[in-house]
């Protein structure tokens, strides 16, 4: 039987000027498979792959949690 992956994509918008550095803190959590800077409404974008919504709940977390960091907005995908 298949492993049940539940996918996320947290949406980022950053302080100014710290798009590469927040997206570089990012990519050394477990389970975040890509993150991107982006144009537009959004500074970046990470995909998060996780067994549980416990371990994409606390990944997410920490992410929030990045003082450059402003604000995400989080899409799940089942």
């Amino acid at each position: 039987m298949a492993k049940y992956i539940l996918k996320a994509y947290v949406l980022a918008i950053v302080k100014r000027g710290t798009e590469h550095e927040v997206a570089e803190k990012i990519l050394q959590y477990d389970n975040v498979t890509e993150a991107l800077g982006t144009y537009g409404m959004w500074d970046l974008v990470a995909r998060i792959e996780a067994e549980n919504p416990e371990k994409l709940d606390k990944i997410i977390s920490n992410i929030r949690q990045l003082p450059e960091i402003e604000s995400t907005n989080t899409l799940i995908g089942v």
